[in-house]
């Protein structure tokens, strides 16, 4: 092979190579891994890193495959959108684009790497910053009633939020007001020092009230407690930054099934041949699939069984939890005197 071959095959193999570097994140966009909207300023999408690379980094989550794919796939999503060319190629052609960008020369999929990003914020260590001290309005909490299929098998919801908006209005108002430090000369060589409130002029505004409707994904296995959060989407506060929404989990009730963290209970009734004799007999699960949960031995009234992997997914793991099934039983309400006579000839 000449040595402009070999060249030539070297560039299309780190080509391919800058292709492989850009994962998709499982059909969401970036703004939906960082749960920002698409026209989120820089210090937004800041502050979403900082909080989800915190919850989801390695240190806090050892052992759990899910919770690094998750890490991986929020500085994935912060590499692009923090960097005005990538998010303005992301915005306007996805992540084709990006590729196509990265195969002609661009960055792409070569800047920093997952500790370079983290160590942006926090270091290197893993540990959290210090927050900025910064007015923030009040965090919104909405209990959300997840369905029993939707925590199993992951799914969403359209909810619908009224919020107060900050809007412009008519004249100014002092803003941004602190309190500046100076030196005033009160001799020869003698100072004093002095503090004044400096405040600027800014643009009047108003809140109105408006309305839009939020997707709130449910994934699987979320414990009753667990927050889903949109950043800056609770109340806004003037000179400052809003308040963030935060959805709670709550497993709303079930006609068959009831949740106990990641096992599920059911009762089953039979009749009292069935528990004599045993049965065959399968219960529909929550995805439709079929568990089977006949016997050939004796079943006694109140008997709980266990199945094994039939409960609630783990959130964040591949594991489940187990099934219980109490079998209620079935007493004829009344006995002929043959059927007496034939009950105590076989059993007594």
């Amino acid at each position: 092979m000449s040595p402009m071959a070999h060249r030539r095959t070297k560039l299309l193999f780190l080509f391919y190579a800058l292709f492989c570097a850009l994962p998709a994140i499982a059909g969401k966009s970036y703004y939906d891994v960082l749960q920002v909207p698409k026209g989120a300023s820089d210090e937004q999408i800041k502050r979403a890193y900082r909080k989800l690379a915190l919850k989801y980094h390695p240190d806090k989550n050892p052992g759990n495959e899910e919770a690094n794919k998750r890490f991986a796939d929020i500085n994935n999503a912060y590499e692009v959108l923090s960097d005005s060319e990538k998010r303005s190629i992301y915005d306007r052609y996805g992540e084709d684009g990006l590729k196509q960008h990265a195969a002609n020369g661009g960055r792409g999929g070569m800047g920093m790497n997952i500790n370079d990003i983290f160590s942006q914020f926090f270091g290197g260590g893993g540990g959290e910053e210090e927050e900025e001290k910064i007015a923030k309005g009040d965090d919104v909490v909405v209990e959300l009633d997840a369905s029993l299929e939707d925590l199993y098998m992951g799914g969403s919801l359209k909810v619908w939020r009224e919020k107060n908006v900050l809007k412009p209005a008519p004249g100014k108002r002092r803003c941004n007001c602190r309190n500046e430090v100076y030196h005033r000369q009160i001799g020869p060589g003698m100072f004093q020092q002095m503090t004044e409130q400096v405040c600027e002029q800014c643009q009047n505004v108003k809140f109105e009230r408006e309305g839009y409707f939020i997707t709130v994904d449910i994934e699987k296995g979320m414990p009753d407690g667990e927050e889903i959060v949109f950043y800056e989407d609770g109340e806004p506060i003037i000179d400052g930054e809003p308040g963030d929404l935060k959805f709670r989990i709550r497993t709303a009730p079930h006609d068959l099934f009831k949740r106990e963290g990641n096992n599920l209970h059911t009762t089953v009734t039979i009749t009292l041949v069935q528990a004599l004799v045993g049965f065959e007999k399968t219960i529909k699960h929550l995805d439709d699939h079929l568990v089977d949960i006949s016997t050939k031995g004796i079943t006694k009234p109140k008997e709980v069984r266990k199945f094994k992997g039939e409960g609630m997914p783990l959130h964040l793991s591949k594991k489940k939890g187990d099934l219980y099934v109490t079998f209620e039983v079935l007493f004829p309400s009344s006995l002929t005197e043959d059927q007496k006579k034939k009950i105590q000839e076989i059993l007594g």
